[in-house]
């Protein structure tokens, strides 16, 4: 994978649906960033709301790229969701496989995280997941699978030991072979080992040009910012107007107002009701501000 397809994916993921995310997390929980019992200022609660939705996207952006490399060399993905009953609810449901493919009539099944660092409440459940995407997994494939439980990070193992024995007794259980794997191993035991050294150099590269801290000034860009959120639900719109408080919030991110009068414009334009009564709002909220 060249570096360009793979700074694509990571921007993609991580922050080309922040904004929009933000705007939605402001809608459904503004007191979050509003109570009094906080030692944090809204603009720093904002900010740690940013902060936190990149973490998680990374996660997701490894995803998508594990899964690019693995077509690369050959293996073909398959469906990420897994009919599963459950007895408790007594109801089909279907289970997100996180990498799922097949190559050379072998299906690997890879349940990835970020790291491991869970405390001991999480780590039972993890393995509980684990099992079940397994046992669904055989009773519709059959017993030709690899699975893998993929910690990314091979700087953190902390329940290293647990792990190597509840998928050493899960294997012998069901039959098939499950490996706990770190960094680079999960590439070794597929036989792609080069992968990882490159993943490396990409991602030092990539990492070089981020900025100490995400920018809260939506404004800087504001065409790019109006993009992403114009196709919010009417519904958070409704929030973010209809409240002093809340709008203030919406204010810290577009100090200059260029992507919300964009925004004001976009609403006029569109038929529906429910638009030209936000185009109103919206427009009452930006005009005392000129």
């Amino acid at each position: 994978m060249d570096y360009q397809t793979f700074n694509e994916i990571f921007n993609r993921f991580i922050f080309r649906t922040s904004k929009a995310k933000l705007l939605e997390n402001i809608a459904e929980n503004p007191e979050r960033y509003l109570g009094i019992f906080r030692p944090t200022k809204p603009k720093t609660k904002l900010l740690q709301n940013l902060l936190t939705s990149h973490e998680i996207k990374f996660g997701d952006a490894f995803e998508c790229l594990i899964e690019q490399y693995l077509k690369e060399h050959n293996f073909s993905p398959l469906s990420k969701k897994i009919p599963y009953y459950n007895k408790d609810k007594e109801k089909r449901e279907s289970l997100e496989l996180d990498q799922f493919a097949k190559k050379d009539n072998t299906y690997y099944f890879i349940e990835q995280k970020m790291r491991d660092d869970h405390d001991s409440t999480k780590k039972r459940g993890q393995i509980d997941n684990f099992e079940r995407k397994l046992e669904a997994l055989i009773h519709r494939y059959g017993e030709n699978i690899q699975g893998y439980f993929y910690f990314i990070d091979e700087g953190l193992n902390k329940n290293q030991n647990y792990y190597k024995e509840e998928l050493q007794k899960l294997s012998v259980d069901y039959g098939v072979p499950l490996k706990l794997c770190y960094g680079k191993e999960l590439f070794e035991n597929l036989n792609i080992p080069q992968v990882w050294d490159e993943v490396l150099n990409h991602l030092a590269r990539w990492r070089e040009i981020l900025p100490d801290l995400p920018s809260l000034n939506f404004d800087e860009n504001p065409l790019e910012s109006f993009k992403e959120i114009k196709d919010l639900a009417p519904s958070v719109y409704r929030k973010l107007l209809d409240n002093d408080g809340i709008f203030n919030l919406v204010l810290i991110l577009f100090p200059e107002q260029k992507a919300l009068k964009m925004l004001a414009e976009h609403f006029r334009q569109q038929n529906k009701t429910i638009y030209q009564q936000l185009a109103s709002k919206l427009a009452a909220r930006l005009l005392p501000l000129r």
